[in-house]
């Protein structure tokens, strides 16, 4: 694996930018090394995470707002103070009900959001 070394250890949210992913939808990377990596995405009404799979293990936290999440073949709305699990390869999606933040983290490091 490419070393991308790792993040300051304080990363201020108010300090960084938002990366603009179109469609309603921006992120930030909060922090990370080869390892593991924390990321913001905030989500405006109708935002669409489009179904996609990742060899990355994915954890999300639903900071704010609600989401229909699909995970497999399985299809929920999470609310703040929700969380899902997500595995390896497994195909995932989700559509913003209520604009709000996910927070989420990924072992190891998505390679592809660093370029």
């Amino acid at each position: 694996m490419a070393n991308f070394g790792s993040s300051k250890a304080f990363l201020l949210g108010d300090d960084m930018e938002w990366e603009d992913l179109g469609g309603g939808i921006k992120r930030k990377i909060m922090g990370y090394d080869d390892n593991i990596m924390l990321v913001n995405v905030s989500f405006e009404v109708g935002g669409v995470g489009e179904m996609h799979k990742h060899p990355h293990v994915q954890v999300t936290y639903v900071a704010s707002g609600e989401f229909e999440f699909t995970v497999g073949d399985e299809v929920k709305i999470v609310k703040e103070g929700d969380g899902l699990y997500i595995p390896p390869n497994v195909m995932h999606g989700t559509v913003c009900k209520k604009s709000g933040i996910l927070i989420d983290v990924f072992n190891p490091i998505r390679e592809d959001f660093m370029k």
